[in-house]
């Protein structure tokens, strides 16, 4: 009796549950074809028996949960609006690679931005922001999709409409690089900030006149430099005079929330220009030192490496502005300028860091080149070091910033 029940047990195994999943595949392609399984199996389904004797073949089960999905998707269409499902998954997967296509111009705009305003730089295509690379052509371009997190325009946009709007604020004249930060909100800020105006905000009158008074000074300073001293060591701005409205706006902005101090490190780059058009040093002390009528009160440094304070307005009251002193090796003065600001929250009793702003401007090859600015990085955000975040500004013929 033993052995009868061993062997029941061996001729029926296959049949266990853990096996179902694909027994029933089995079944399926044996109902469609029943040479496309082997021939123990296709013995085995032979031998099946009939319920009551009924002989006529079996339907497919696949085919069957095919037809009542396609049933659910379309019963609450009527008659003379109805699309087919098929249709219907077309659309929805295409929505998909819209949202994957959005992705990618948050991701990789950047590499194809216009930065270039000689056009003497090649770009290197980017599949990542063609549509076929995404699955879809010119004939969806008319095709309305959902526009997800999107933060221009409406919930649905046709295809034309958000690849233009992409364009124009990740590959025009500004590039922006977040994506990689974990913080949810942080990266919603850039994409609120960014994608609202499509990288083109509009300024009132007003501020647009400011824009231009400073951009004016910024590069009437280094032309009056370049003329009057030609070929003396002065680390010009030129190219990136966008620095000192950029600067500007940052003290203002701070002066604003509260801040009352804010200490500023600095590379060689643009020095002079920040020392005149953002501290307020006379011009005629500047052109003094040039001439040698004015002797630097320092330790015999050069003019370029010097530091300078005042005093500026701002719509939260006075601050005091403080340059940094920038003997070389230059990157240096990164842990200098955090060491101060540190120490002057300590006398003020901040311990968030609302009262003192860190200000480092970089090389763009230092910036990355010099380990010293990435330990500072690393140091940030400890407890004996923190100064509760500090803006980094990397100043190359283009002028771009990172917080921390």
């Amino acid at each position: 009796m033993q052995d009868n029940n061993m062997e029941l047990l061996w001729q029926t195994s296959h049949l266990a549950g853990g096996n179902l999943v694909y027994v029933e595949q089995l079944y399926d392609s044996y109902l469609s074809d029943p040479n496309s399984v082997p021939e123990e199996w296709r013995s085995y389904f032979d031998q099946l028996p009939r319920v009551d004797g009924y002989s006529a073949k079996d339907v497919p089960h696949s085919t069957v949960r095919e037809q009542f999905l396609h049933i659910s998707k379309n019963k609450a269409l009527t008659a003379s609006s109805a699309t087919p499902a098929s249709a219907v998954s077309e659309h929805d997967a295409k929505q998909v690679k819209v949202l994957q296509l959005i992705s990618a111009y948050r991701i990789r705009g950047h590499q194809a931005a216009s930065l270039d305003p000689l056009g003497l730089m090649e770009r290197e295509n980017v599949e990542d922001l063609d549509l076929s690379y995404h699955g879809l052509s010119e004939a969806d371009l008319d095709t309305e999709f959902q526009t997800g997190s999107l933060a221009f325009g409406p919930e649905t946009l046709p295809l034309r409409d958000i690849v233009s709007g992409l364009k124009q604020t990740y590959c025009s004249s500004i590039g922006a690089e977040y994506m990689h930060i974990v913080d949810t909100k942080v990266r919603a800020w850039f994409h609120a900030r960014l994608e609202s105006v499509q990288g083109k905000p509009e300024y009132e009158r007003d501020t647009r006149f400011h824009l231009l008074e400073r951009l004016t000074a910024a590069e009437g300073l280094e032309k009056y430099l370049g003329s009057r001293y030609p070929g003396t060591k002065r680390f010009g701005l030129e190219g990136g005079e966008s620095l000192i409205p950029l600067v500007d706006e940052l003290i203002q902005r701070a002066g604003g929330y509260g801040a009352k101090e804010i200490v500023i490190g600095m590379a060689h780059r643009g020095r002079l220009n920040v020392l005149v058009n953002t501290l307020g040093k006379n011009p005629k002390d500047l052109f003094d030192e040039f001439d040698g009528k004015k002797l630097i009160d320092s330790s015999g440094d050069v003019k370029y490496h010097q530091g300078f304070s005042s005093n500026v307005m701002t719509p939260g009251g006075e601050a005091h502005l403080a340059l940094s002193f920038n003997p070389s090796h230059l990157e240096i003065v990164s842990p200098v300028v955090e060491g101060s600001v540190r120490a002057r929250q300590n006398r003020r009793e901040d311990a968030v860091g609302n009262s003192v702003l860190p200000i480092i401007m970089h090389g763009d090859a230092a910036f990355s080149g010099q380990g010293v600015v990435m330990e500072t990085f690393q140091m940030s955000q400890t407890r004996g070091y923190k100064t509760g975040g500090s803006i980094h500004i990397v100043i190359n013929n283009q002028v771009g910033f990172t917080t921390n």
